[in-house]
């Protein structure tokens, strides 16, 4: 019997350009595998799994989060500005 494949979405986006990579994956597969069968790591060598954190529609996780069927795994770019600071330096204005 063959392994039953689940269908998943993996998403990252620069300012310049957005990429949702639909993957598909048997089942009890992790975010790490997913985003290495996407290609997403050749397309932007810049990303840094060790540094960027990764999550689930909006939900931080780690990379060996087992994955469902549907889930949208996604890269998060470190943040130029915190946003707290960027909201007190417009307020002083």
């Amino acid at each position: 019997m063959a392994d039953e494949l689940i269908a998943v979405e993996v998403a990252y986006s620069t300012p310049e350009r957005q990429l949702l990579i639909p993957v598909s994956l048997t089942a009890n597969s992790t975010v790490d595998q997913a985003i290495e069968v996407s290609g997403v790591l050749r397309e932007f060598p810049e990303i840094d799994l060790t540094q960027q954190k990764v999550g689930i529609f909006g939900q931080v996780c780690n990379l060996y989060k087992y994955l469902s069927a549907g889930d949208r795994v996604e890269i998060y770019r470190p943040l130029k500005q915190n946003p707290m600071d960027a909201r007190r330096g417009r307020l002083q204005k």
